[in-house]
């Protein structure tokens, strides 16, 4: 799954490719956010770590992948 972290005050995304899947990466951000001090972290599938303060947080778009195809789309040969 690939998601997508806004910070605010930083003009390029994060884009992290992660195991969890969409509940936990909600669950682990509002967490966070209950926290005065909160830091949202997320796990990369590489074993690396994102790291942000939860309140800087501007937005997460959760994208799960399908399956992804190979080469120039669909043109298959008998």
């Amino acid at each position: 799954m690939q998601v997508r972290i806004g910070v605010q005050f930083v003009p390029k995304e994060l884009v992290v490719e992660t195991a969890r899947s969409a509940d936990e990466v909600e669950r682990a951000l509002a967490d966070a956010l209950a926290d005065e001090h909160g830091v949202f972290v997320l796990k990369d599938q590489r074993g690396g770590r994102v790291v942000v303060p939860a309140d800087r947080v501007g937005y997460l778009e959760i994208t799960e992948e399908e399956g992804r195809t190979v080469g120039f789309g669909g043109s298959q040969r008998p």
